[in-house]
């Protein structure tokens, strides 16, 4: 089976990437056409082997966009092999989409016969991928629509879990329950999610946050309202109220080489690396001018996945990064007007619940970045970093998992958290109302009780009767599991239960 497009480009010229997700190869069929993880292409369709002028054609053709891939291999193609493309078919979409991109990359200008003539085409295809609105060039009448710069640019293909996501309209639909509730009762819940989206954010990190730690975490949830522009300055800000000890506190992005570890004694044990200081300094630029611009061009939610495991991604600080990129979805909704009246989506507190799928979605990336580095032991905890792979693994990458990720948690912050946590503060709510009218109980101690049977499933426990057994009389802790046990059965064996522990 011979490699096709990008697969063979990558084979025969040894570029630096991932590799390809669709690989084409040639295979016993009469039309292009995916079989499973694999683009099967008839003999008579594939380039020679050798024509890699025509590998990179095929692979604009059929395989959509990957610039990491491009941006290596164009500079290798003589121009010549591309000139004689373009004298063919002087208006060719894909032989001018390959000009267009190789005069980017290398900066040399390409010998154009006669000017071009027709419509300008999109370098993405809208239909396959997530973009923006486009920067036009004139000379190859192509329109640059990625999400960023060729510098730095992030893709987003339009699967269908995407599309149907983006289509469920995640943010109206979010904006619309939290302005149906009573004020008071929304105060609470919007009170609930700054204290759980804390407490989860550092329990990612398998931390347990201070009082203090946790009132400045919120205090910076409560600020991303104000919609501050990305600056290195702003970030070392944010870094520096998410930290506690004074010596991780960062002065300016990080001018030394880190990396992400999983308890595993030497080299083994690190499982990602960064770029490198001058190059992550570089794109961190790149990054926080797409955070700045994006949230107004593209769906709010699809920026704020981009922004926040970009930022993750490339890890411009010794310490706080992963609290730092959690908070960059709030900050991307709200610089988009997208949260109105303080509303903030618990994501964390649905990350924390899917711990693993978070996992796998960083390790989409970490895992085949961490192929590039030859790591060395030194000493205990001293390694030395060599970078043998191609800047463009960090500059250009695919977003597509974290985008589908960032969507399915925002769903179901919205679904199952929030509307969880105003189930419970209404039950809550309802059952104290009862027992007061029956009893005369210290509110205090009512709450407690309340809660605590609550998230027991309608039950006091033996130890909290005990606890409370000098000041609640024995017969309220039956009528407390008794009036909470009626309206959860009223409301159904499926009726979701809060851990919440306010």
């Amino acid at each position: 089976m011979s490699l096709v497009g990008y697969a063979r480009l990558q084979e025969s010229l040894r570029l630096s990437a991932f590799h390809v997700t669709r690989p084409a190869k040639i295979q016993p069929v009469t039309r292009i056409k995916r079989i499973g993880d694999l683009l099967a292409v008839p003999p008579n369709s594939a380039p020679e082997p050798d024509d890699l002028t025509g590998h990179l054609l095929f692979a604009l053709k059929h395989e959509g966009i990957n610039l990491a891939i491009l941006a290596q291999a164009l500079p290798q193609l003589p121009a010549a092999s591309i000139e004689a493309e373009l004298e063919k078919a002087p208006n060719g979409i894909y032989v001018r989409k390959a000009c267009f991109l190789r005069e980017a990359f290398t900066a040399e200008e390409l010998i154009q016969q006669s000017p071009v003539r027709g419509a300008f085409v999109p370098l993405f295809d809208p239909d396959v991928y997530v973009t923006m609105p486009g920067v036009r060039n004139s000379r190859w009448r192509v329109e640059f629509n990625g999400i960023g710069t060729l510098a730095y640019c992030a893709t987003v293909e339009r699967t269908p879990e995407i599309v149907a996501l983006l289509e469920y309209d995640i943010l109206s639909r979010a904006q619309d329950f939290m302005q149906s509730l009573p004020s008071a009762m929304m105060d609470r819940a919007i009170n609930w999610a700054y204290l759980h989206e804390t407490q989860d954010s550092f329990a990612i990190e398998k931390e347990s946050p201070s009082e203090d730690k946790s009132r400045k975490f919120i205090q910076l949830l409560r600020q991303a309202h104000e919609g501050i522009a990305l600056s290195e300055d702003y970030l070392v800000h944010l870094q520096n109220a998410t930290i506690s000890n004074p010596f991780d506190m960062a002065a300016a992005f990080r001018h030394e080489q880190n990396h992400l570890a999983n308890g595993l004694q030497g080299a083994a044990g690190v499982t990602y690396v960064p770029p490198a200081p001058d190059l992550c300094g570089e794109l961190m630029e790149r990054l926080m001018a797409l955070g700045n611009e994006a949230p107004g061009r593209i769906d709010p939610l699809v920026a704020a996945g981009i922004i926040s495991f970009g930022f993750v991604f490339l890890h411009p600080f010794m310490d706080g990064n992963g609290r730092l990129s959690r908070f960059l979805i709030h900050h991307t909704l709200c610089r988009a007007g997208a949260l109105e009246n303080g509303l903030l989506l618990p994501v964390s507190v649905a990350m924390k619940r899917e711990e693993r799928s978070y996992l796998e979605t960083l390790q989409h990336f970490s895992r085949p970045a961490r192929e590039f580095w030859d790591v060395r032991w030194i000493d205990h905890g001293q390694f030395s970093f060599e970078f043998a792979g191609d800047a463009s693994i960090y500059r250009f990458w695919d977003a597509t998992s974290a985008v589908l990720f960032t969507l399915e948690m925002a769903k179901r912050a919205l679904e199952v958290e929030l509307r969880e946590e105003t189930v419970f503060l209404e039950n809550y709510d309802k059952v104290v109302g009862t027992v007061n009218e029956a009893y005369d109980v210290r509110g205090s101690d009512l709450a407690n009780l309340v809660m605590m049977c609550l998230t027991n499933n309608g039950t006091v426990s033996k130890n909290r009767r005990r606890q409370y057994q000098h000041s609640v009389q024995p017969e309220v802790f039956d009528y407390i599991e008794q009036v909470t046990q009626a309206l959860l059965e009223q409301q159904g064996p499926e009726q979701p239960h809060s851990e919440s522990d306010q």
